[in-house]
């Protein structure tokens, strides 16, 4: 397994209305990671081939963790000018996802179709996101929140547990229903699924 490293590449995608309202997702959380210490990578796109070649970039870092902030819906994801059909998508990540996670910060987006386009012949450890709309402040506090504490409970891994615990702890605060998509050798379809709201507790 090639080395990489415990750190955050954030890629962020607004429409023209949220740039003008200032709603910066992404680079607000990579503000806030680098003042608990950590060395995020941000890049803003627009477009589909920009995101190809910030990839590129991501690939170079050896960063391991993904974070994509952008609008989506059940079958694409949306930059500002470009809508990408999940099948083109998953071939465009998957290739740099090998031994990877990827966070999703984009309504509707993490579901089994895009799992099976991205995890199916690849081997991204995992997907994770919400699954309905949130607001904009909601997702911001989430992440933010998200990342300390699993940094804070181990630097250099996420392990499936810790992953886990964190986000059930989070939604009994914040009830942001997420997906969760997990690499598995026991599965047919090669990977395993599970859904996290405020109400579980298994």
């Amino acid at each position: 397994m090639p080395k990489t490293l415990p750190e955050v590449f954030i890629i962020e995608s607004l429409t023209f209305d949220d740039e003008k309202q200032d709603l910066f997702e992404g680079r607000i959380l990579s503000d806030i990671l680098r003042k608990n210490d950590k060395e995020p990578i941000y890049y803003y796109i627009r477009t589909q081939k920009e995101l190809v070649e910030v990839l590129k970039l991501f690939e170079e870092s050896r960063y391991r963790y993904l974070h994509i902030s952008c609008h989506g819906g059940k079958t694409s994801m949306e930059t500002t000018l470009d809508s990408i059909p999940f099948d083109e998508l998953g071939d465009i990540l998957r290739p740099h996802l090998k031994y990877k996670r990827l966070f999703l910060s984009a309504c509707n987006m993490v579901n089994n179709t895009l799992a099976r386009h991205i995890m199916q012949g690849g081997k991204c450890h995992s997907i994770i996101g919400p699954f309905k709309p949130v607001y904009f402040n909601e997702s911001a506090i989430f992440w933010a929140s998200f990342y300390h504490l699993m940094f804070n409970e181990n630097e250099s891994s996420m392990r499936l547990k810790d992953l886990m615990g964190c986000i059930k702890k989070l939604n009994l605060l914040y009830n942001i229903p997420l997906n969760y998509y997990t690499i598995s050798k026991q599965h047919k379809q090669g990977y395993s699924y599970r859904k996290v709201t405020a109400r579980s507790r298994s």
